[in-house]
């Protein structure tokens, strides 16, 4: 073998496995954008939650309902809560306006390809008298649906949670 056909023969092999190596990059790349994107968590969200246990034995079995409103950049979350409604030993309510509580809300989509996609929230609350905050693990059902469990720091409480996008 020549050295002028070795080295065309290895052009064309360099060649052959750039263009591939560019396709095969250009085919994962379009898998992942159009067969499975992240979730559209972004827009106005409800959601419910159900103290299951607590530290304080009032909370427990107490309903809280929640707006907010998220935005995602790449996996990453943000945004902002307000307390809606609440129904407790003390009685059932609706938050209207001034009397809402607000919080900010940060963090990300876990994106799975074997299994449905995760959420992680982390929400700090500016409550009446005090700072509290709240951890929320969802699994993502739907564009329009998540459901998980939440953890709190007041009275140590944690629970059940359901998003959705109309209110409950």
């Amino acid at each position: 073998m020549t050295i002028e056909l070795f080295l065309l023969n290895f052009l064309y092999s360099l060649l052959a496995t750039v263009i591939g190596g560019g396709i095969l990059a250009f085919l994962f790349f379009w898998i992942r954008e159009k067969v499975f994107p992240l979730p559209q968590v972004t827009g106005r969200w409800f959601f419910e939650m159900h103290t299951v246990n607590s530290a304080y034995n009032p909370y427990k079995g107490m309903t809280l309902r929640y707006i907010a409103m998220l935005w995602r950049e790449g996996n990453r979350i943000e945004g902002t809560v307000e307390k809606i409604y609440e129904n407790s030993s003390t009685g059932e309510r609706e938050y209207e306006a001034k009397n809402r509580t607000r919080g900010v809300v940060q963090g990300y989509v876990q994106k799975n390809y074997f299994s449905k996609d995760r959420v992680v929230l982390h929400v700090i609350e500016e409550g009446h008298g005090r700072e509290s905050t709240n951890f929320y693990d969802l699994i993502v059902k739907s564009d329009d649906e998540m459901a998980g469990s939440f953890s709190s720091m007041i009275a140590n409480q944690d629970g059940e949670v359901k998003w959705q996008r109309n209110k409950f």
